[in-house]
């Protein structure tokens, strides 16, 4: 009996766990194929492979991003091979399942919840092994009424067998993300998670999550990604795993976690300072808000003073890149309460801050809410919302524009230097700059169109210089220096305008390959030969002193900069003053 398992990623960087544990599950007895796609591929082409693969039965997993794409998939593979039986599982199929069955009459069963089990039952009823009764965790239609078969006993995760161990996923390791879970389940309750359904937490067995991780180790896999929700709920087991990947990673692997920050000791965070190498680890944080009445409504304990704690000693220890998450509209919480959310999480100082607007889910608590609290939202996936009675869709429309130019201009780092002179010295608040720059840019049309890296500095040059407010010659200099730090050959066309005449520009240089000490020692140790000066190096006006730049103080000096380039290497830069070379 050929059996496929398929999913529509969101990117091709991605893989699905839930299919490699659904494969796992059913051997010996059976053994799928798994074909992944991504929601650009075309269906017809989706379609066509899955067909030649002559499949008794298909199984799709289905998420929120990919559902309407997998629709179209099933619905033209039902026509080409009508007697392949569809099975749909996964979170976005599992709740509201008498709705999913009633507008896709393709579906032949939906698996509900945990699949592991049910899925190998209902392929041992295919084969005629056993009777449809005896399926547990599964639903369909039978004379157009909705039959539901209950859910069987939690799976015991200690007995599940690895979901790692297939050949044809050892050439994809080390250019895809790994996903891992070592446990199932949430302790908290927030009512627009669905994982606040599941009560409790149940863990895996942790010797055979310790081979799994050494074995993809051991064949390239370089972005490991746990999937726990909260992976630090237990204090001793977090501790034990993160001793256990210190002690067993490899170079250029990075473990990434969904962490709850006010629940984490500062004595863990001072042992990952201590013994973790740089940029193994990855935390991610889900704030999602500051407003103590909205955390409150969702049922979300949280405390920020804690949460800051961690937060901050995790970026003073430098070792460890956090990415954090906010949610906009949510329950009481409005545009100046999000503005206010907004600025407490950015004064930590992220590498990432994620903008993202609340999804009424299927299943969650907010979703049965949604008119107590004026929610007007798309009932499609992914079911973001337009409004509630405290946030106008005017107000929605102005914090995506904060969104986009957040995305560019922070989280791409691009122009740190610039936007935090910006953020803590131009604008009222970091907020106000995101949000009068986001304004701007979709005035101006550029959220439909694209940009190159030249094209993000013109245009934040651009608004500054109509905004008014800025000290231009401070910021210009920032963004040169933010620029150049982005090459390893001199860029042939920078973004600022001619600056120098050419006689000026050659009169330094002649100087500074005559005495290239004045470019400083790093400069002169190079011993660069007088075509190697020109061909390799760029001179700029620059208006700030480099070495109090170094130390994050911006002071005002009149000179130039000096930018080596050298291919896989970082430019090396040097400021000369006026005076050296006048």
């Amino acid at each position: 009996m050929n059996i496929v398992l398929t999913t529509l990623n969101a990117k091709y960087i991605h893989t699905n766990l839930a299919l490699r544990c659904l494969k796992a599950s059913v051997q010996p007895e059976f053994n799928p194929i798994i074909s992944e796609y991504t929601i650009k591929d075309p269906a017809f082409n989706i379609v066509s492979e899955i067909y030649l693969k002559k499949p008794k039965v298909v199984g799709f997993s289905c998420y929120i991003w990919n559902i309407e794409e997998t629709i179209k998939v099933v619905r033209l593979l039902k026509k080409v091979s009508p007697e392949t039986i569809i099975v749909f599982g996964g979170p976005e199929v599992s709740y509201d399942s008498n709705y999913w069955l009633r507008r896709i009459e393709e579906i032949d069963y939906i698996v509900m919840g945990e699949g592991e089990i049910s899925f190998k039952q209902l392929l041992f009823y295919v084969e005629g092994s056993i009777p449809l009764k005896e399926v547990p965790g599964i639903c369909y239609m039978q004379d157009n009424k909705f039959m539901l078969h209950p859910q069987g006993p939690k799976i015991d995760l200690r007995e599940m067998p690895s979901p790692f161990r297939f050949e044809d996923d050892i050439p994809h390791l080390s250019k895809r993300i790994t996903y891992i879970e070592t446990s199932r389940g949430c302790p908290f309750s927030c009512q627009f998670c669905l994982s606040s359904i599941e009560v409790g937490v149940r863990y895996f067995n942790r010797e055979k999550v310790k081979e799994d991780i050494r074995y993809l180790m051991a064949h390239d896999a370089k972005i490991i990604k746990f999937v726990d929700r909260t992976f630090n709920i237990s204090r001793s087991y977090a501790m034990e795993m993160f001793q256990f990947l210190i002690d067993e990673h490899r170079p250029g692997v990075v473990f990434q976690f969904e962490i709850t920050a006010d629940i984490m000791r500062p004595e863990v965070i001072q042992f990952l300072n201590d013994n973790a190498p740089a940029g193994l680890f990855r935390f991610e944080i889900g704030v999602q808000s500051t407003n103590d009445l909205t955390n409150e409504l969702v049922k979300r304990k949280q405390n920020f003073a804690k949460l800051t704690r961690t937060v901050t000693m995790v970026k003073e220890g430098g070792k460890i890149a956090q990415h954090l998450d906010l949610i906009a509209g949510l329950p009481e919480e409005d545009y100046t309460s999000f503005k206010q959310t907004f600025n407490d999480v950015f004064a930590m100082g992220p590498e990432e801050l994620q903008l993202g607007f609340l999804k009424l889910l299927r299943g969650t608590g907010l979703r049965v809410q949604a008119e107590e609290y004026g929610y007007v939202f798309v009932d499609q996936a992914p079911y973001e919302i337009f409004a509630n009675n405290v946030l106008s869709f005017d107000d929605m429309l102005r914090i995506k524009q904060a969104e986009d130019v957040l995305e560019k201009y922070w989280n791409d780092h691009r122009l740190d230097r610039t936007v935090d002179y910006l953020v803590s010295e131009t604008f009222k608040t970091p907020f106000d700059f995101f949000q009068d720059f986001g304004t701007y840019w979709e005035e101006k049309g550029w959220s439909r169109i694209g940009h190159q890296l030249e094209d993000l500095f013109k245009r934040l040059d651009e608004f500054l210089i109509q905004d008014g407010r800025a000290d231009m010659t401070i910021v210009k200099s920032l963004m040169k220096l933010d620029y150049l730090e982005h090459h390893q050959f001199q860029p042939r066309k920078p973004w600022w305008d001619k600056e120098m005449a050419k006689e000026d520009q050659s009169a330094i240089y002649r100087k500074i390959i005559q005495n290239p000490n004045l470019a400083g020692i790093p400069f002169a140790e190079l011993h660069l030969h007088e075509r190697e000066v020109y061909k390799q190096t760029l001179l700029v006006p620059f208006s700030l002193d480099l070495d109090e730049l170094k130390q994050k103080q911006v002071v005002s000096k009149e000179g130039y900069l000096l930018t080596f380039f050298k291919p896989g290497q970082a430019p090396q830069f040097s400021f000369i003053t006026k005076e050296q070379v006048s």
